[in-house]
């Protein structure tokens, strides 16, 4: 790169917290923003989705040393409160005593990194959107929002941080032996909200996420700082039980005292949420190559966007800010090899918490009260216990570890194998910890694993 220069294209949370990383390593940082800056104006409600941050993301935060200062607004959930249709409930711990994830809120985490960006010199230029990336002249269109003014600019390297549906992505599908895929699931979400009690106390457990599973669809809440809870209805788009179906005020009361009779008492905006707040779609992008010619690349969302349901999103984007920035250093600034192994690292990664993320929305609707499911956690937490070098639960690998995600995705494969062949031991639910069990478990580790 001749001038150390970056055209970053989205100020979100991946290209923020990656001008604060450029930034530091002497680079001239310009970031080109669609909308307008939410630290001046209210985001579009139903759009603030709280986000759960893990290992992964705390080391990208560290990193720009921005951890501190993050962890100051979250809260840590230290494990799943699953919420049964007769409102009893149960605490699902995860991983060792101490873990946690932490909640915070998307807009909140994204205002502290803008700030973050700019204070080590990044400019963020806001209402701009991109209208054409010309990948041969490496040059970009402005539209100003306000003035309706176009402008054209010729960028020396530039970094799609775009998210989904990427205006940057867009020209290197048209390019040779680009691979591109979307994948739409049949279910979307709502934001809905559990109001804070009295003085802002939290009326339900403060640091767990909670989870009112139904098969097929389910609730989840995270908290907030004033006490509030931020709820999301993952929920089919269409069929007899869907969004299509609930159409009127009774209809949603009606299923939602059914299925989420604690719940109700505790959401008094729940039809006024659950009509305003636009239904989103969720969305699995899979493409390559993330490079070109060592002059632009992909990151965050614009390279492996995956649905939330291992709260891994950001992480994972936040993780690619923290390789990036390693490379940087490992190789002094030489894009060449930056851009190769950049790729080589990421995207085996992009592609294992992907199907992560779509086997743990199963997990989370349908298995966190079935009795075999809850079995095998208790197997495999003992052993984890008793030899926690040869053994990581698959939610420790993603959330508490820096295991390569697809590294993580092939080893679960290989414990399935192992956890089923415990399961046909004879009584094993009232001897799960028993040396007979931990013996063969142990057997099978060192054959398999």
């Amino acid at each position: 790169m001749e001038k150390r220069e970056v055209t970053l294209l989205g100020a979100g949370l991946v290209g923020s917290l990656m001008a604060v990383y450029l930034c530091k390593q002497g680079y001239k940082v310009t970031l080109h923003e669609r909308r307008p800056d939410m630290r001046k104006t209210d985001i579009s409600a139903g759009r603030s989705i709280n986000l759960a941050l893990s290992d992964r993301g705390w080391q990208g935060l560290q990193g720009a040393g921005l951890d501190q200062f993050i962890r100051d607004n979250a809260i840590p959930m230290h494990g799943r409160q699953v919420h049964a249709p007769d409102g009893t409930q149960n605490f699902q711990r995860y991983g060792k005593e101490g873990q946690a994830i932490y909640s915070i809120s998307r807009r909140d985490i994204n205002c502290l990194l803008m700030d973050a960006a700019e204070r080590n010199g990044a400019i963020i230029r806001f209402d701009e959107t991109i209208t054409k990336v010309d990948l041969e002249t490496n040059t970009i269109v402005i539209n100003n929002n306000q003035t309706k003014k176009t402008e054209e600019k010729t960028c020396n390297f530039i970094m799609g941080s775009d998210g989904a549906y990427s205006p940057s992505r867009l020209p290197m599908q048209f390019t040779e032996k680009f691979n591109y895929s979307q994948q739409y699931l049949e279910h979307g979400y709502k934001e809905l909200c559990i109001e804070a009690g009295y003085e802002g106390n939290f009326v339900i457990e403060k640091n767990a996420l909670h989870i009112w599973p139904r098969g097929g669809y389910m609730l989840i809440a995270l908290p907030n700082p004033d006490g509030s809870f931020t709820c999301t209805l993952f929920f089919p788009h269409k069929g007899d039980t869907s969004f299509e179906a609930l159409q009127t005020e009774e209809d949603v009361l009606k299923f939602f005292n059914q299925q989420f009779p604690d719940a109700v008492p505790l959401m008094p905006n729940l039809t006024k949420d659950f009509f305003q707040n636009p239904t989103g779609a969720l969305m699995t992008v899979r493409c390559a190559p993330w490079t070109f010619r060592n002059r632009m690349l992909l990151i965050g969302d614009a390279a492996h966007a995956i649905v939330p349901f291992y709260g891994q999103g950001m992480n994972c984007g936040f993780e690619d800010c923290f390789t990036l920035n390693e490379l940087i250093t490992k190789h002094d600034h030489n894009w060449e090899h930056i851009c190769k192994e950049y790729e080589q690292k990421r995207k085996p990664a992009g592609d294992g918490i992907a199907e992560l993320a779509l086997n743990n929305f199963i997990e989370m609707r349908d298995l966190v009260n079935d009795e075999q499911f809850l079995l095998r956690k208790k197997i495999e937490g003992a052993f984890f216990a008793k030899h926690p070098d040869k053994w990581m639960p698959l939610y420790s690998m993603v959330s508490f570890s820096h295991i390569p995600y697809n590294e993580a995705l092939a080893v679960s494969k290989k414990q399935d194998v192992i956890m089923n062949e415990l399961l046909q031991i004879p009584d094993v639910k009232n001897k799960f910890d028993s040396d007979e069990v931990m013996s063969r478990m142990m057997e099978l580790v060192v054959a398999k694993l």
